[in-house]
């Protein structure tokens, strides 16, 4: 039975087929469709199927990672939503947080909110943080603003009260309302979407939940139509930001959930490269045709934050939307393959605004007339125009020539091949400052990482990046151009839930500890009973502690087994160990509190993980092209391999370009390649001519 990944991309929709009984991986690449994301897959599973010799009744899983909540929330497309929340604090979302993110800028823009202010509507009711009840809820007050919430032609509700994480009955009881009243509307109650403090975090979250949650749910519907009239009948399950798998149903419900899910699976596939090289210190670099992505894998796992930011500005935290779901922690920029490059201020500046699929670069000939990094890295013989996506696509140099010229080059006076480097340039440095907030400035030495480069475009730029960062070895897998659909193929389902309760950590907590589990458990046995899975999930169990009086926590992995009398002072000890760990330093006399605790039940998917087959090289051997590097002094014959005339024995000195039918790999003078286990591409970096 074969398993199917595909990921949605801004220019690119890639699919992988996998065969686990003899490691036979199958990959397949079609331009995205914006208007319509479920049209590329329509049009692009029949003929992965075709290729693979697959028929659909064959199919034993389909998995999926999309971007369609994340751009419908950068670009406020989402359904029409109101905000329910509680008198006297209707602008929570307008106010966000009083710290700047930049400090200095007198021209600092906050993140606009999701709906605007006559959006929100106030209800009677107060509960303090300890969950008691200050003020009941208003029934006639509720009455009213139900009227005029019903009037307003709302398609999706948000309901976030003051400290509901502490006492949920006045949400549910709203929650009750609505389901009488507005039974068609897209709810979402902050007890269910992020039960945590914070006010601003978390109404933030349920509003973007309730935002995308109409779109979603017919986009998946969507693509269940189109399984069934190709006759597929698989298991589904969609990616989740947290790198875990889940059913459409639970997407539908918790869209916020799944947010990142494209770019989550490819820091798993980059997790699964480095065990299998044997790097437990691994930095993740996805370069598609729209957006970078960056993430890190420190002691052989992806590291999960507990929220993240959508669209922050210069990568600055604050400066985004706030989301309170844990999600693999990573940066996304806008620079990929289909990135813009334009003259502003006398100098080039490339992206964000991308080309996308529609128009696309100046190269693909379907209407696009401004030059990209794919424009730019064709001219600079990077490319193999007769050759990009499996010579299914052929590309149009004079047409990048003409973008370059016309826009770069003459209003700086270049020549176009000075333009197309300087674009290839920024672009890279563009990426290069990215994994320095990765690594550097979050306290990791790239030195001691390995660097996973894929994506379309990701191994064209890679060991540029890893030799101004001091990184010594790039790893290009298999299938890289397709790598974060391959990267789903080693996602286990995975469910999350946490709760605030602030608490000390002390002998006398451990049957308030017990009970905060027992409540997370019965929450998580809910979600589980809806995936109808027969394999029993293993639990994981984590907090987020601080000492007290400190103003943030950090994540702490909590023990398994029976919540006893001694289980408060191994959860001190791991917090301790924790905290010494991250900032070299420790505080014996301190006190330890808690403020969220988590739980998170994962069921393995091993079936998904298929053997590498054996490598046998074609023995095609290495044609050559005149390619750009400025370490030899400009344009230069380059040998140029295929990638499946590589063998086991087969070692590449740079400079050299490596092609394979998803990715175009770039050794610069001084480097080495050899094929590594599973078949992965090894860059050795040099240090240069």
């Amino acid at each position: 039975m074969a398993h199917v990944a595909f990921d949605i991309g801004g220019t690119f929709t890639d699919f992988v087929l996998v065969d686990p009984s003899d490691g036979r991986t199958v990959t397949h690449k079609v331009s995205s469709t914006p208007d319509d994301p479920s049209r590329a897959v329509a049009e692009g599973l029949p003929v992965l199927l075709e290729k693979a010799g697959v028929q659909p009744q064959a199919v034993q899983h389909l998995l999926h990672a999309t971007t369609v909540a994340t751009n419908a929330i950068i670009q406020r497309k989402g359904a029409r939503t109101a905000l329910i929340t509680t008198r006297g604090f209707r602008d929570v979302l307008i106010l966000g947080r009083q710290k700047r993110y930049e400090t200095y800028d007198l021209h600092l823009t906050k993140p606009a909110p999701l709906i605007p202010r006559e959006q929100i509507f106030e209800v009677t009711e107060r509960v303090s943080y300890e969950g008691e009840v200050l003020k009941p809820l208003d029934m006639a007050d509720l009455a009213t603003t139900l009227a005029r919430v019903a009037e307003g032609g709302y398609e999706a509700i948000a309901v976030a009260f003051l400290h509901a994480y502490a006492n949920p009955a006045h949400e549910r009881a709203v929650g009750r309302a609505l389901a009488e009243q507005m039974p068609g509307a897209a709810v979402s109650l902050s007890v269910d979407v992020s039960p945590k403090l914070r006010e601003y975090e978390r109404t933030n979250t349920t509003v973007a939940n309730s935002f995308v949650k109409p779109l979603v749910s017919q986009y998946v519907k969507r693509l269940a139509e189109t399984f069934a009239a190709q006759g597929l009948s698989a298991e589904f399950s969609i990616m989740q930001s947290n790198g875990g798998l889940v059913s459409p149903d639970l997407a539908q419900d918790y869209p916020i959930r799944i947010v990142e899910s494209g770019p989550a699976a490819g820091v798993l596939l980059a997790a699964q490269v480095g065990k299998e090289i044997g790097a437990e210190h691994v930095l993740s670099f996805d370069m598609g045709g729209t957006t970078a992505k960056l993430g890190a894998i420190d002691d052989g796992e992806p590291v999960i934050a507990p929220t993240f930011e959508i669209d922050p500005v210069r990568y600055k935290k604050g400066s985004g939307l706030p989301i309170n779901v844990p999600a693999v922690e990573l940066i996304e920029i806008g620079a990929g393959g289909g990135s813009i490059a334009k003259v502003q201020d006398g100098a080039i500046r490339v992206g964000p605004e991308s080309a996308g699929a529609e128009p696309g670069p100046a190269c693909y000939g379907i209407g696009g007339t401004r030059p990209t990094v794919t424009d730019a890295n064709l001219m600079l013989g990077y490319l193999n125009a007769d050759y990009f996506n499996g010579g299914s696509m052929g590309l149009d140099r004079q047409a990048a020539e003409k973008a370059l010229a016309e826009h770069v080059a003459s209003p700086l006076g270049l020549s176009v091949a000075e333009a197309a480097w300087g674009v290839h340039l920024i672009a890279t440095g563009n990426m290069d400052h990215a994994l320095r907030v990765v690594s550097v400035e979050r306290g990791r030495d790239p030195r001691r990482y390995a660097m996973v480069a894929f994506g379309g475009a990701g191994p064209v730029h890679a060991s540029r990046i890893a030799r101004s960062l001091g990184v010594a070895r790039v790893v290009v897998p298999r299938a890289a151009g397709v790598g974060s659909a391959v990267g789903m193929l080693a996602a286990d389902t995975r469910l999350d839930v946490s709760v605030s309760r602030i608490m000390a950590i002390e002998p006398a907590s451990a049957e308030a500890i017990a009970g905060v589990y027992a409540d997370l458990e019965q929450r998580l046995a809910a979600d589980l009973a809806r995936l109808k899975q027969a394999t029993p999930p293993r639990y994981r169990r984590f907090a987020y502690m601080r000492h007290a009086g400190q103003g943030f926590e950090i994540h702490v992995d909590l023990p398994a087994g029976r919540i006893d009398a001694g289980f408060a002072a191994k959860a001190e000890q791991a917090f301790r160990a924790a905290y010494k760990t991250r900032y070299l330093t420790e505080d014996p006399g301190a006190a330890v509190e808690a403020v969220d605790w988590g739980l998170a039940a994962i069921i393995p998917r091993g079936a998904a993980k298929a053997a590498a087959a054996a490598i046998i090289p074609t023995g095609e051997p290495p044609t050559t092209r005149d390619a750009w590097f400025p370490e030899a002094g400009g344009f230069t014959p380059t040998q140029v391999w295929r990638r499946e005339a590589i063998g086991p024995e087969t070692s590449i000195q740079g400079p050299a370009i490596v092609e394979d039918a998803e990715a175009t790999t770039l050794l610069l003078p001084g480097d080495t390649a050899k094929l590594g286990p599973g078949g992965h591409l090894i860059i050795t970096i040099g240090k240069g001519a």
